[in-house]
């Protein structure tokens, strides 16, 4: 137990690990959704085979196809690949949170299965866009690894405090929009002559899109054990807003790279601010927030607040979009030798 904390932290951590305790039987139904090592795809299943007598054609096809893939929607794979490849930072994450301490190391506990299970799902996201991003000779690979470096150094910080209520939340928004980021990628993708970075990209978004479903169950859960705990959770992850897993990107060079990264991406309609109210939407009505009963008073606080937040993101989002879509300013980015975006 951590020293120092106040009392009702303390009694707040203990609950948690009490229901996270209650919920291993339910973790551990749900293990199914992360296949074996020998039953999933790997990074190599896409790409050239570096074995055979063909590879340098294949190469060099790969490379021929990626000349259609306009700068922006190279910014835009460029910073998603950056994101899974900060993946260490969300491990910690993961491990650091109540009721997955104990999985650290090889233990066999249900959350601990999960968490090693996930992590090396994810692995396989960054590795695979690494290696198509280098395999095009596009770009400036020096710059993304030094952005990757940085991105793991500065850390990452959504404000879980712990919470594995939070950390569902956090894990639930995050996946989905991930999803959609990768999804639209592989859209934009096939529309612009690539189809195998079509492929990849919607490849991975069916791994987020999995994901999404487990961590959005596991707080289902947390509904049903502690809902007046697990609303105010929910209002407290949403007052302080999401932050993105890539916020403190940096490049030694571009001033704001988050920021401008950011507005290529909703630009060219990867990820947006109605994304963000979008995917708020679909957990309140996912998780049947209105409906939910035997709540506290601050419980049902909690409640309404949430229930009017999709709403109002998507009045602020309409004129966001219309901003960045009428006053974005071309931006050059290192990662692609200056060229603008």
């Amino acid at each position: 137990m951590a020293v120092g904390l106040p009392e009702d932290s303390l009694a707040i951590s203990a609950q948690r690990l009490d229901i996270m305790k209650q919920m291993e039987s339910f973790a551990e139904e749900k293990l199914v959704l992360l296949k074996a090592p020998d039953k999933c795809w790997q990074p190599t299943d896409f790409l050239p085979d570096s074995t055979s007598e063909n590879w340098h054609d294949e190469v060099k096809a790969l490379r021929k196809t990626s000349e259609s893939l306009s700068d922006e929607l190279l910014v835009v794979l460029i910073g998603d690949m950056i994101t899974e490849e900060a993946l260490p930072s969300y491990q910690t994450l993961l491990t650091a949170t109540d009721g997955f301490l104990e999985g650290l190391g090889t233990h066999m506990s249900p959350w601990g299965q999960w968490a090693r299970g996930w992590t090396a799902e994810e692995n396989r996201h960054g590795d695979l866009l690494n290696r198509y991003l280098y395999l095009t000779g596009r770009v400036n690979m020096r710059s993304v690894e030094e952005t990757v470096q940085f991105l793991i150094r500065n850390g990452f910080d959504p404000q879980v405090s712990r919470d594995p209520y939070k950390l569902f939340i956090y894990t639930s928004f995050q996946e989905r929009a991930t999803k959609i980021s990768h999804g639209n990628v592989g859209r934009i993708a096939e529309k612009e002559g690539d189809s195998m970075l079509a492929k990849i990209s919607t490849t991975i978004a069916a791994d987020e899109a999995k994901h999404e479903s487990a961590y959005k169950l596991f707080f289902g859960e947390c509904l049903k054990h502690d809902p007046d705990g697990a609303m105010i959770a929910f209002r407290e992850m949403l007052e302080g807003k999401i932050a993105m897993p890539s916020l403190y990107m940096e490049d030694g060079k571009t001033e704001n790279l988050y920021d401008v990264f950011s507005v290529v991406a909703q630009r060219l309609n990867v990820y947006t601010a109605m994304d963000y109210a979008d995917i708020t939407r679909h957990l309140v009505e996912f998780w049947d927030i209105p409906n939910i009963s035997g709540l506290s008073a601050k419980g049902r606080d909690a409640q309404e607040y949430v229930c009017k937040l999709a709403p109002r993101y998507a009045r602020i989002a309409e004129r966001t979009q219309t901003r960045i879509v009428s006053k974005g300013t071309p931006v050059s980015f290192p990662w692609i030798f200056g060229r603008t975006a």
